[in-house]
């Protein structure tokens, strides 16, 4: 059996941009992705702080320090400059896996999408 498990998340990122007319995905500063663990293309889950949307997409990695966060096609609508996030990935596993211990990695972002030590 398998158990969805919250393998990592970046906590209070700030949309930098929103962009409307590209394909869709959700843009993060490659630092964050590293950090956090989570792949170029891979789905996440977003939860918009200031307005309680949530969302699925996929991510794609941003110039690395540069705090880009853009919601991108779509997902443009689910948010504005300025809005708080929380990204959230997920990965399925066995119990055996969970009984060896299990802690999911939590990436804290300031203001301008640094990482909080």
């Amino acid at each position: 059996m398998f158990r969805l498990m919250l393998r990592s998340k970046i906590h209070g990122a700030t949309v930098t941009d929103a962009n409307l007319e590209y394909e869709g995905s959700l843009t993060l500063d490659e630092e964050l992705l590293d950090e956090a663990g989570i792949l170029p293309y891979e789905q996440v889950m977003v939860s918009n702080l200031n307005n309680g949307e949530r969302f699925e997409t996929y991510v794609i990695p941003g110039k690395k320090r540069s705090g880009v966060v853009c919601l991108n096609g779509p997902t443009a609508r689910k948010g504005v400059v300025g809005d708080r996030i929380i990204v959230f990935c997920y990965e399925a596993f066995t119990d055996e896996e969970l009984i060896k211990g299990f802690t999911p990695k939590i990436v804290r972002a300031d203001e301008k999408n640094r990482i909080i030590r």
